[in-house]
């Protein structure tokens, strides 16, 4: 099993391009299956998650071929609607493809989804919606099964919290449905705006983009399209995180500085300066002749349903605030068991104290933060580890990197080219 290996405390310099949306692509890639035909994905990112997808079509009878970034899906001819554990179990995104499915054949049975272990996430928001559009669902062995007889028919669907797999699933389920879906308290992430624009591209009518409530009215036929993924702002954020914890001056390309307002006022407040542009950030935290990095004070995070502070950049945040000038306060809303990689970084000297669902981060000199081996225990987790080891003196070991090989395209090779001294190595 791969290790990240990571000789600290050299800044980063350069420009980074960031990828296609893993949150984005996956929700396109599954949409494909609502029409016959071939659908084209441009800014697909590589990664676990991305291919597990894909596979995942291959077993319903999808053909698919990449081409660099771009992904040309065949959904002509689908000869099944199982999505079996063994495929699914290492990602959660793999319930996308009951609304389709539901859509496309009336019926589907698909695993209860696995991935990161960082909450229950539960799937009764999708079923629920599900349920109010007439379909019967049952959850047995380990398995949910719906099926639906004829058209669904459009209703109300009300999420008690704003989901953003619930609104994706039950949007796909509603675009052929009869009459109008009013989806309450919907998801309003770029992500599920990207989605809704490739399903208004395919024929459907959806109005509200951007706002927490859409209406769908359901049409009669959809047609295959070309979409493209948006960027991924997660993985903007992170390297914006990794100047502060760094040290440097770094330009992110490819990305859309307005998808994280919160995450960009939080980080000037903590002294960086960031200046950005339509599709670019330029992050600085300069480093002296003596290599001592400007100084960062703690700043206080709630993580919070878009457009708020992201429950997936909350541990890169923190692993910044461990060397900041103060005290810093994380407040975790989202998800419950989110705060993992504490252990983590309190192998490389971090003062952290866990208070319900709050963190509490006393800041500590630059020097007393020191590299061990440390192990991921989720996605976002092990990139906080990565942000913490730029910082880190001497050497840190990561381990279970293919958590962050599930949402990070090239991450050691970008930053390598920024200047880091990182390598992925043979355990």
């Amino acid at each position: 099993m791969d290790k990240i290996r990571i000789n600290g405390t050299r800044p980063l310099y350069g420009t980074v391009a960031v990828s296609g949306a893993k949150n984005a692509a996956l929700p396109l890639i599954a949409a494909t299956l609502l029409t016959p035909g071939t659908h084209t994905l441009h800014n697909v990112p590589d990664l676990r998650d991305t291919r597990t997808m894909l596979k995942l079509l291959e077993t319903l009878g999808a053909t698919w071929e990449r081409s660099g970034t771009s992904v040309q899906i065949n959904t002509t001819d689908l000869t099944g609607a199982e999505a079996p554990y063994d495929l699914v179990k290492t990602m959660r995104a793999s319930v996308l493809v009951l609304g389709p499915l539901i859509t496309r054949v009336g019926h589907a049975r698909v695993s209860l989804p696995g991935g990161c272990a960082i909450g229950a996430r539960p799937i009764n928001f999708h079923l629920r919606g599900f349920e109010q559009l007439g379909v019967e669902t049952i959850l047995e062995g380990g398995y949910v099964e719906a099926r639906v007889q004829g058209r669904l028919e459009g209703s109300t669907v009300y999420f008690d919290i704003p989901s953003v797999t619930g609104t994706e699933n039950v949007l796909m389920a509603a675009v052929k449905a009869t009459g109008q879906t009013i989806i309450k308290n919907a998801a309003k992430e770029p992500e599920v705006g990207n989605l809704i624009d490739m399903l208004t591209a395919m024929g459907a009518e959806i109005e509200g983009r951007d706002t927490d409530r859409l209406m769908v009215t359901g049409v009669d036929f959809l047609q295959p399209v070309e979409a493209t993924i948006i960027p991924d702002r997660i993985e903007a954020g992170t390297y914006l995180i990794a100047v502060g914890a760094a040290g440097g001056e770094l330009t992110i390309t490819d990305c859309f500085p307005s998808q994280l307002p919160a995450l960009l006022e939080k980080l000037r407040a903590a002294g960086m300066s960031i200046e950005d542009k339509a599709n670019s950030f330029t992050a600085s935290c300069p480093v002296d002749s003596a290599g001592n990095r400007c100084p960062l004070r703690g700043v206080n995070v709630t993580t919070m349903p878009y457009p708020g502070f992201p429950t997936d950049l909350q541990a890169q945040f923190m692993a910044l605030m461990i060397q900041a000038d103060g005290v810093s306060i994380i407040h975790e809303t989202i998800f419950e068991n989110r705060f993992m990689h504490v252990a983590e970084l309190q192998r490389l000297g971090a003062d952290i104290t866990i208070d319900g669902a709050s963190a509490v981060v006393r800041g500590i000199s630059r020097d007393r933060i020191c590299g061990a081996p440390v192990m991921a225990t989720d996605l976002r987790a092990s990139a906080s580890l990565v942000v913490a080891g730029l910082a880190a003196s001497g050497t840190t070991e990561i381990s279970r990197i293919y958590h962050l090989e599930r949402g990070y395209e090239n991450m050691v090779e970008k930053l390598q080219g920024a200047g880091a001294d990182i390598e992925k190595v043979k355990a």
